[in-house]
């Protein structure tokens, strides 16, 4: 089961973490719906949840290209 952890973000909701699978899930704002970001290592985990870093763009530069599948 993985750990949510709410994530200031303008949409995005939540961001969790699969060590194990090497997969980034994000909860967004609109709606709720759920997606998995494939072939995420523990540093762009790391990059993602970086108060200092804007998600939004993190989304955009690296997640947003990675192999993905809606999981909610």
């Amino acid at each position: 089961m993985i750990e949510w952890m709410d994530r200031e973000s303008s949409f995005i909701e939540a961001i969790a973490y699969d060590a194990e699978a090497e997969v980034i899930y994000l909860r967004f704002k609109d709606g709720g719906v759920e997606w998995a970001y494939e072939y995420c290592s523990a540093e762009e985990w790391e990059q993602l949840k970086d108060p200092e870093q804007s998600a939004g763009q993190y989304f955009h530069a690296v997640l947003k290209h990675k192999p993905n599948q809606r999981s909610s």
